[in-house]
């Protein structure tokens, strides 16, 4: 199981990924970010957009931020101006910060049955394990955005968790 460090630590990362990948990706024309590139959700800004949506369905279902609209074909146009996807990303990652600061370990411990949407059914799990699902999500599309970036002529820094800053 994990713990709250784990969770704090993941949230950091997450927000210091994004910095990372956004802030290449900003010095891209938006032509050169909507690009269709082959990766699952297309584009880089597509990417980025399902990864946000995705964040924002998992901490509806954590805590009561607003559940976005729309299902995964829709997540890849809920933010369609680049200007404020970054800002929507940054405020996010703050609020995800907060609540891993805050984050009960009885809370973790405990069980969460959930409607997905994709598969059309409800599902229970233990929440370190929806919560260690919501950080390998963001880690598996970052992957992508990472590779498409890179394509792109971009060089974004280093990735590796070890090197996350104190």
């Amino acid at each position: 199981m994990i713990d709250r460090a784990y969770v704090q630590r993941m949230a950091r990362y997450n927000r210091w990924q994004n910095d990372n990948l956004y802030g290449v990706a900003d010095r891209l024309s938006d032509a050169e970010r909507r690009r269709e590139r082959g990766a699952f959700f297309g584009s880089i800004h597509k990417t980025l957009s399902h990864l946000l949506w995705g964040d924002r369905i998992w901490m509806s279902r954590f805590t009561a931020v607003p559940k976005p609209p729309g299902g995964v074909p829709e997540s890849v146009s809920l933010y369609a101006d680049w200007d404020a996807l970054k800002s929507e990303r940054k405020s996010f990652d703050q609020t995800m910060v907060t609540w891993a600061d805050t984050i009960d370990p009885a809370w973790l411990a405990a069980d969460q049955t959930f409607y997905s949407g994709a598969t059309k059914r409800e599902w229970t799990r233990p929440r370190w394990h929806l919560v260690a699902h919501m950080f390998n999500h963001q880690t598996h599309h970052r992957g992508q955005v990472h590779c498409m970036l890179t394509q792109a002529g971009g060089k974004p820094s280093d990735t590796d968790l070890t090197f996350l800053p104190d």
